[in-house]
């Protein structure tokens, strides 16, 4: 099979593992999918259980990281386009997040998966979109605003910062990868404008 087309399945499949939904089903019984806004993310299985949304951020994370790095070293040792099979990587781990097959392609938002995606190929770009989202939340108080405009900076911040290692083709994904964790939002973005939206509070009242 050619390698291009291997790495995008084995990338999708990887990010497709739909942890929220999982550990909420082990260890609580419940379907994530019904309760809160409904999404298999960190942020709706933290409403649920902290811990068990602290473990779904870190693993949904992981599950991007991995296929990353694993194209990465496939890229080095057969010769090919290394960042561009990476960023192919990065990718479709996001799209399988977004649009897993196993729960008929209704995935989560891809934030933490996206982080880390592209953590290993521009570092730089991602603190910037770590420290934007930060920002956001602190003075907002949005977890969807501060996932929104991190996302929407990291193209134009990894252009600016070098941090696409000369490679067109990066920016390309990391710009696709951006725009379909905005269009994902697309429901918290009408409710941020009606000013609905359900602000983030450090502790329950």
């Amino acid at each position: 099979m050619n390698l291009y087309l291997l790495t995008a399945a084995f990338s999708y499949l990887s990010g497709s593992i739909p942890f929220g939904y999982l550990l909420v089903r082990l260890f609580r019984g419940e379907d994530i999918r019904a309760s809160g806004s409904g999404n298999i993310g960190a942020t709706n299985v933290s409403r649920k259980s902290p811990r068990l949304g602290l473990a779904t951020l870190m693993l949904d994370a992981l599950k991007g990281l991995v296929p990353v790095l694993v194209a990465l070293a496939v890229g080095r040792r057969s010769g090919d386009n290394t960042y561009f099979l990476g960023s192919l990587a990065a990718f479709c781990a996001i799209v399988g997040h977004i649009f897993p097959v196993w729960l008929r392609f209704r995935g989560g938002k891809g934030v933490a998966t996206g982080l880390g995606s592209w953590i290993a190929l521009a570092p730089r770009g991602v603190l910037v979109m770590v420290v934007v989202f930060v920002i956001m939340v602190a003075v907002f108080r949005y977890i969807s605003l501060g996932s929104i405009t991190a996302a929407a900076v990291f193209p134009a911040a990894a252009r600016i910062l070098q941090d696409y290692h000369e490679t067109p083709a990066m920016l390309a994904f990391m710009a696709a990868s951006s725009l379909l964790i905005i269009v994902k939002h697309h429901r918290n973005i009408g409710r941020l404008m009606a000013g609905t939206e359900n602000r983030f509070r450090s502790r329950p009242k």
